[in-house]
């Protein structure tokens, strides 16, 4: 998948989002999550294909190793360039989505990308103690999925812009770290807790920043991405 930012689509339609995407002259990376996934079914991936986006399909698999493989299997046709499953569904499970991915990836064609989900960018360090009952630190708690997902042979992991030094430390440079909770400086934060401008990300070393209300619910969302892009690209 290209290093440009990835636009989330998040919508309740294909037709919302093509009329979002009308902004912009096709080539972009933009994500599919749930809400839009759900709605639209796979068609949604083959219709931003067939326009010339990069997919990265995101569904955050977790479930019991053999599911996630054969949902992945069914996943790999689709044509999507990244996909994701949760890093807490553990190292065998993430071995079985990337050998599910593997098996249904059609003959002559290269198989998504797979990155593992560390903690999510709207975690606090208080729910990592209290709510999830893990004795380590959040930032600990990222690097050791980032090991994990790793060790099973993913390209890399989703975290935020504030483990993404660690984790490339880790894990080395070329390991993926695709960074949501992008924001412009004078931006809100939301739901999410772990921030970061898109200068930040690219000095912690971020491979993929994912930008979504900072782009779609800008008044001008082209020029919200050209500003963004100018920033991450230095």
């Amino acid at each position: 998948m290209k290093t440009s930012p990835i636009i989330a689509l998040d919508f309740d339609s294909a037709k919302q989002a093509f009329k979002f995407l009308k902004a912009f002259d096709g080539g972009i990376n933009v994500k599919v999550g749930m809400q839009l996934y759900y709605k639209e079914g796979p068609a949604i991936v083959a219709q931003l294909k067939e326009n010339g986006y990069d997919v990265f399909l995101d569904l955050k698999l977790h479930d019991i190793p053999n599911t996630v493989k054969s949902a992945m299997e069914v996943l790999a046709e689709l044509g999507a360039d990244l996909v994701n499953v949760h890093g807490a569904g553990g190292k065998l499970m993430m071995e079985a989505a990337l050998e599910g991915l593997d098996k249904g990836t059609p003959a002559g064609l290269r198989r998504p990308g797979i990155v593992g989900v560390t903690q999510l960018t709207s975690t606090e360090e208080l729910q990592v103690r209290e709510e999830q009952l893990i004795g380590v630190s959040l930032e600990e708690s990222v690097l050791q999925y980032a090991r994990l997902s790793k060790s099973a042979g993913l390209d890399g992991v989703v975290c935020s812009v504030h483990e993404a030094t660690a984790i490339e430390k880790t894990c080395g440079k070329e390991f993926f770290k695709v960074t949501p909770g992008i924001r412009l400086a004078e931006g809100g934060a939301h739901d999410q807790k772990r921030i970061a401008t898109p200068g930040e990300a690219r000095l912690a070393g971020s491979t993929h920043i994912v930008v979504g209300r900072a782009v779609t619910g800008a008044t001008d969302p082209r020029a919200a991405y050209e500003l963004i892009t100018s920033q991450w690209e230095g």
